[in-house]
This record gives C-alpha cells, sequence and structure tokens, in this order.
C-alpha cells in the first residue's frame, strides 16, 4: 500500500536515535477514537509496524518480530512471526511470562492467540529489560514471534487498541 507524502511526514518525527524507554515518534499518539477505518500493518522485513485509519498513516512505530528460521519446506529461512490478516483479541494484560523460554514482557495485547504486541522483552522480573534484544528493537528480528515495541508504544497499543481491529502482518 502506497503511504506517499504521509510517510515522509512521519519519518521526520521518527525518534534517533531509537529509545526503547520512549515512544517512537516524537508526536503525540493519534487519537484512534476518530478513526473511521483503523488497521494494523506489521512489516517484518523493516521493523515497523504501522498504524492506519483507511490509507492515511496515522503513527509509525519502531518494531522487532520473530526470528528467521530456515523452512525445512522451502528451503528459505522466514521469520517464527506468522504472516496474514489477523484481528486483536480481547486478551490485555499487564504481564506475561513464559518460564520455558525464561522471558516475559509488560503491556500485552493479543492478534493471534498466543502472538502479541508488548514491549520489549524482560527476564522473569516484570521490570528487568534484556538490553541486549531491547537494543533489536526497529533494527533487527529479536523474539521467538511475538512483535516487540517500546515500553510506552506497548502500553498505548493496549490500553487504546480495539478489539477486532485489523492486524496485517508482511514480510
Amino acid at each position: 500500500m502506497s503511504v506517499g507524502a504521509s510517510a515522509s511526514t512521519h519519518a521526520q518525527h521518527m525518534r534517533t536515535p531509537i529509545d526503547w524507554h520512549k515512544s517512537s515518534e516524537t508526536v503525540a499518539y493519534p487519537d484512534v477514537k476518530q478513526a473511521k477505518n483503523l488497521w494494523i500493518k506489521v512489516d517484518l522485513k523493516h521493523n515497523r509496524t504501522y498504524i492506519y485509519d483507511g490509507s492515511k498513516l496515522l503513527y509509525t512505530m519502531y518494531s522487532s518480530a520473530g526470528i528467521y528460521k530456515k523452512n525445512n519446506a522451502s528451503g528459505k529461512k522466514q521469520s517464527v512471526t506468522p504472516t496474514g490478516t489477523f484481528h486483536v483479541q480481547n486478551i490485555r494484560k499487564d504481564r506475561v511470562y513464559n518460564p520455558s523460554l525464561g522471558l516475559g514482557a509488560n503491556y500485552c495485547i493479543s492478534w493471534n492467540g498466543d502472538y502479541m504486541f508488548h514491549s520489549v522483552v524482560t527476564d522473569q522480573r516484570p521490570h528487568h529489560y534484556l538490553k541486549d534484544d531491547a537494543a533489536k528493537l526497529g533494527k533487527a528480528p529479536s523474539s521467538p514471534g511475538c512483535v516487540c515495541l517500546s515500553i510506552p508504544d506497548a502500553q498505548w497499543m493496549e490500553h487504546n487498541l480495539p478489539t477486532g481491529t485489523k492486524v496485517e502482518v508482511v514480510g
């Protein structure tokens, strides 16, 4: 989908350098209650998550999704994050922890069962963020499948994305 001049406007507002403690853009988050056709696009290849109202880009977030592994059937590397069209579910948690992975995250909202938008990952302690993984935000894949966001971006998503919002994962 082409976003035209809107993308260049948002590029000017992207926080550089990337800081996982802060929002991705230097401007306020959009009021999604005003959106008539709200949807989310996750671009795995470019490590970005876009919030749209129809074809109008509202906000861009730095993100890091699933690491790439070799697909045995095709022989090609692909993200462990599923691609396709999904919808935000009514599963929201301030904190999740997976003891088998030894990883947790804050400000979680599901878009495909166990796949969520959430903060950069933590260890078993709620606010002990894994700095090596957090440093990959917006630059490289880093998760076992979910979409990692900065702490404020994840908190905003958990508290503001309506259940049922379309999520398109590409790349």
